[in-house]
């Protein structure tokens, strides 16, 4: 478990207490919408496919973007991809992809919005495989980074490298190694949590 009783003094680079005493990582300490996700969703499992489908969608409308942004219209995103349902997505047409670029409470980027419909199609195929969700989990490496500052935090990984050829293979867009190991992260396959943060091990993933 986290060390929480670390003087102010002695709190490694990039990890803050919060004004309720706990330790986060910069990125997730201030009050708000960040600090709520970081609290309670950012390293934790999900389950089905419409909720892998849904983290892999937004990692890669997140690229080249803040995740505040992402989150702040996550709303929308889930309304208007009714839920990350792949069949739905699937059978959006052309004209579907055009009313989308004109809906300013999404990211109106024509190729992410293309490759989210061409991604469920490809969510589809791996039925036959056992579905999105075990393919991505059946990257999941042995051991997890243990951070004591942000600079310890990798940004890819042999496992984040693997996944993105395969997925490319199975004709996934949008899903580079940054972009994986960013998705490996959100949903617990790997625990990048510093060391001195209240979530470490909060996914029961790993001790």
């Amino acid at each position: 478990m986290p060390d929480t009783e670390l003087p102010d003094t002695e709190l490694p680079d990039g990890a803050v207490r919060g004004d309720d005493g706990l330790i986060r990582a910069a990125w997730g300490a201030q009050p708000g919408p960040l600090r709520d996700y970081y609290d309670t969703e950012w390293g934790i499992p999900v389950v089905g496919e419409s909720a892998h489908f849904e983290r892999l969608a937004l990692e890669g409308f997140q690229s080249g973007l803040s995740w505040a942004i992402i989150l702040r219209k996550r709303p929308a995103f889930r309304e208007v991809f009714a839920g990350f349902d792949a069949d739905v997505v699937a059978a959006m047409t052309p004209d579907d992809v055009e009313r989308l670029l004109g809906d300013a409470r999404i990211v109106r980027n024509r190729k992410k919005i293309e490759a989210a419909v061409s991604n469920a199609h490809a969510v589809i195929a791996l039925r036959d495989e056992g579905g999105l969700e075990k393919f991505l989990w059946s990257f999941k490496p042995d051991d997890t980074p243990r951070p004591t500052t942000t600079a310890d935090v990798p940004t890819t990984s042999p496992e984040s490298v693997a996944l993105s050829k395969a997925l490319r293979k199975k004709g996934f867009r949008f899903v580079g190694p940054t972009t994986m190991y960013a998705l490996m992260e959100a949903i617990g396959i790997v625990d990048t949590h510093l060391l001195v943060s209240h979530r470490r091990g909060a996914s029961g993933v790993w001790d």
